[in-house]
């Protein structure tokens, strides 16, 4: 739970909601466990220490790792086992993730060190909260991990910053991890036995770019859904396909609920008044069945925040501890499965969103279909208008229709064929970002282009929920007139699009919003 932005956020394991993982991610608060989580960490922590006193061959414990789990490590080399296992693993490579996600995963990884199955201590929860605190980011590069065994390379990165290895970010500067260690008040930590192995195995790197791109998502989500109210305004659309009882006998809830949300947003309208007599029959799918297909759509990311959230509250490290029976026991929790689907489902939602609204900013810059101005501006010919800002979108579009290929349908076996089955979710995931930032540009494009028709509507006026987003659009973009440089507008929309809260009725829809 969370106190608000810039409060504590105390992280109760097994009972972290999206909204909390959401302000984590946005970097608002103070992070810190539930002390009432202590015990169980302390139980399991003994029971790994017995196991150690009494002799005992336990994987991951007292063994090699992988296709070496077969070689028994003395105790005298107990700790070099652990040490060396986050300096072999510290493998990743290409640009490191951005902060906020490096942030979130701290918080992941504390979150299931202190479900208390993973056989750490204590300390090492409190020294990854601290370094998140103190604003102390270690640098993880974004690629090298398959999504089995868990995140093993860059967990290794962000574990090797607690050993004073590698580097971190202190205020967007990168400095030893020494010196972020001082800064965060710690000492370099010596692992105990199994500590490393339940640092680096589990799914809070893919699971925290899943969320991340889950976040992004909500958000074009809620602007894409303002503006395909808006486009529907500027092209006189019909609010008939959006009766709630077409949308009854169908019973899809997404559908339902996105129709309930359009219904809101034009409640009062003049425009709609204006035409409701003109005679036409249908409007084009982009408009007519924006219930469908974003209904669709939010269907889709409840799917995939649902899976996420639990995936955020797991133990899902290798072997885990029973500390109740002194079982432990190897599994597989580290396979991220679930979130390689996860992300693929998102993927999938982020393309359709991006592509109903290039549908949308065609429609509007089409004449013919339209009523309004070609490209949307006057003096054609001279002026191109929105033209090539359609362009922009149909390139995007497109673009993310690549990048949706699904990951978590590839699989590559890894270390010498032990590993025989991965779910390549990091890959799934970090992609997200970059989908979600293209969506943003094309929604945004579209909102600037639905603003401009309805400013040809006047005197007319819409209803007082859209007019306050033609303000604040306005305030952002002035109304095209004539050509001028363009690509300032589209990156003002974008971030529109990617930033600004959607009104209530659409904020309501989106699951990391509801309480």
């Amino acid at each position: 739970m969370s106190d608000g932005p810039g409060g504590i956020c105390t992280l109760t394991p097994g009972r972290v909601t999206l909204a909390a993982l959401r302000s984590i991610l946005r970097g608002r608060d103070v992070l810190q466990m539930d002390p009432a989580a202590r015990p169980q960490v302390d139980a399991a922590r003994d029971a790994v220490e017995a196991v150690v006193r009494g002799g005992r061959v336990v994987y991951g414990v007292n063994t090699g790792f992988g296709k070496l789990a077969q070689t028994v490590i003395p105790p005298a080399r107990l700790a070099d086992l652990q040490a060396n296992l986050v300096l072999s693993h510290s493998a990743g490579t290409g640009p490191p993730l951005p902060d906020p996600v490096v942030r979130l995963i701290i918080a992941l990884k504390a979150v299931g060190l202190a479900r208390g199955h993973s056989g750490a201590r204590w300390e090492i929860i409190e020294a990854l909260l601290a370094l998140a605190n103190a604003g102390v980011l270690p640098c993880i590069p974004s690629k090298g991990s398959v999504g089995a065994s868990g995140d093993l390379a860059p967990l290794a990165h962000l574990s090797a910053a607690l050993l004073g290895v590698g580097e971190v970010v202190i205020d967007g500067r990168r400095v030893p991890a020494a010196e972020g260690l001082r800064c965060a008040g710690l000492q370099p930590i010596a692992l105990g036995p199994k500590e490393g192995l339940a640092l680096l195995n589990g799914t809070q790197v893919s699971t925290a770019l899943a969320l991340s791109g889950l976040f992004a998502g909500e958000d074009v989500f809620g602007a894409a859904v303002v503006a395909g109210a808006l486009s529907l305004e500027a092209v006189k659309g019909s609010l008939a396909p959006f009766d709630a009882r077409v949308h009854a006998a169908r019973g899809q809830r997404g559908q339902i609920a996105v129709a309930a949300a359009f219904r809101q947003l034009l409640a009062g309208s003049a425009i709609l008044a204006s035409h409701i007599q003109c005679g036409r029959v249908q409007d084009p799918y982009s408009i007519r069945c924006q219930p469908q297909v974003m209904g669709a759509c939010l269907d889709n990311l409840e799917h995939a925040a649902r899976l996420l959230e639990i995936e955020a509250n797991a133990a899902s490290d290798n072997p885990l501890v029973f500390a109740d029976t002194g079982d432990i026991v190897s599994g597989g929790n580290f396979h991220a499965e679930p979130v390689a689907f996860a992300a693929d489902i998102i993927a999938l939602a982020l393309a359709e969103i991006g592509a109903l609204s290039e549908r949308r900013v065609a429609l509007l810059v089409d004449a013919s279909l339209s009523g309004l101005p070609p490209f949307l501006v006057e003096d054609g010919g001279v002026n191109s208008g929105f033209m090539i800002a359609h362009v922009t979108a149909a390139a995007l579009a497109s673009e993310n229709k690549s990048l949706s290929h699904p990951a978590s349908v590839d699989s590559l076996p890894t270390s010498a064929n032990q590993e025989d089955h991965v779910s390549m979710a990091a890959n799934g995931a970090r992609r997200l970002r970059e989908m979600a930032a293209n969506t943003a540009a094309i929604v945004g494009i579209e909102a600037a282009a639905a603003v401009q028709g309805i400013g040809f509507r006047r005197p007319l006026r819409s209803s007082d929920a859209l007019e306050a987003q033609v303000a604040h659009i306005r305030g952002r973009v002035a109304p095209y007139e004539r050509d001028r440089f363009f690509a300032p507008d589209i990156e003002a929309m974008a971030e529109w699009a990617a930033e600004v809260p959607p009104p209530p009725c659409v904020r309501e829809l989106l699951p990391s919003h509801r309480r």
